[in-house]
């Protein structure tokens, strides 16, 4: 069976394509297809389709009345997973080939990236609200917070060891909420990324070395990069930033007993996004930081990078909407995937300019 118009036109299509054969088997994939299954075309052709995807559609029925109407049908909702990773929300399209009897082409439309940019773009305006509302707070509560701090030192002055504790415990909550004060200001005041050509890799390594000689001391962080990347157009410090803040999520889920984080970059030419003026952007770039840890609870998982969002008890939920808001400024954007054992977070970005990069 060869593929339908031409092996150009063929590769050329930008969603996952397969066909699909007598009793259900794989005779044609594209290489989208490879990539969404993660697995090569060797591997999967002669393959039940359903032995290699798990459709939560009845595909079966499908395929039959497709073949007995020689119609096309399409499928708006289906969870389709590899059982490599979480269900992905996809449309199906199936439809017979006119030339060749009893075979069906199934296009897969992944949802997760227009739903995420969709997400990408609300998180954002959140984020911007809650800027406006971090930085007033900080201002009209730490003036008091001195006051009420100075004063339980005075009244110490004058207490029996007793009562002393008292004034301690007013003093020590206090600073405590002082210092959140303080990452609130650093959410609010975040200044313009100073964007320049650098290595995303060099930024990944400065992270990594950062964590295993603090937080992420009992983390064993492994690297999979592809040292073909070109240049990122970033602020190298502020993404730092970013990767400190999600190894140092990694590292709490984890707990007391450790655990494992994978760093892993390449290229992905598919992916992009549309600016403000409408003009479309490339984002090729990907960086995934992937740890074992317990996942995301499923009941905040779809507002992580919202504000003051948070899966930690004493969490102020302000670093995810923090590294949501400086991969925004950098024009990229940044998702998750997760179930317990497996949590995935994705940053894209844009490549550098040519004149940047020389």
């Amino acid at each position: 069976m060869s593929p339908p118009a031409s092996a150009a036109l063929w590769a050329s299509l930008p969603l996952p394509a397969l066909i699909i054969g007598p009793a259900g088997r794989i005779t044609e994939v594209n290489p989208p297809a490879e990539t969404f299954l993660n697995a090569s075309a060797r591997s999967l052709v002669g393959q039940p389709l359903l032995d290699r995807l798990s459709i939560d559609a009845p595909m079966e029925d499908a395929m039959v009345r497709v073949l007995a109407h020689d119609s096309p049908l399409f499928i708006a909702e289906a969870d389709v997973t590899t059982g490599e990773r979480p269900p992905v929300q996809c449309a199906l399209q199936l439809a017979p080939l006119q030339d060749s009897p009893g075979h069906i082409l199934l296009l897969i439309s992944p949802r997760e990236i227009a739903d995420r940019l969709g997400r990408a773009m609300h998180i954002t305006s959140a984020a911007k609200s809650a800027i406006g509302m971090a930085e007033m707070l900080a201002h009209e509560i730490k003036n008091p917070l001195a006051g009420i701090s100075g004063a339980a030192q005075l009244l110490a002055m004058g207490l029996s060891p007793e009562d002393q504790e008292m004034t301690d415990l007013i003093v020590e909550e206090t600073r405590r909420i002082v210092k959140l004060l303080e990452q609130v200001e650093q959410f609010g005041n975040l200044r313009p990324p100073a964007r320049r050509a650098i290595n995303l890799h060099d930024a990944l390594d400065r992270a990594r070395r950062s964590a295993l000689v603090g937080f992420g001391a009992k983390m064993t962080i492994s690297e999979d990069y592809d040292p073909s990347l070109p240049a990122t157009f970033a602020d190298p410090d502020q993404l730092m930033q970013v990767f400190l803040n999600l190894l140092k999520n990694a590292s709490e889920a984890a707990g007391r007993k450790g655990g494992n984080i994978r760093l892993r970059t390449f290229y992905d030419h598919k992916l992009r996004r549309r600016r403000k003026d409408g003009t479309g952007a490339a984002l090729p770039l990907q960086v995934e930081i992937i740890d074992d840890g317990p996942g995301i609870p499923p009941d905040i998982a779809a507002d992580i990078f919202e504000p003051f969002v948070s899966g930690r008890e004493n969490g102020t939920g302000l670093g995810l909407a923090l590294v949501s808001k400086i991969i925004s400024d950098h024009e990229g954007w940044i998702s998750v995937d997760s179930a317990p054992g497996r949590t995935t977070f994705r940053i894209s970005l844009p490549l550098a300019p040519a004149e940047e990069s020389r």
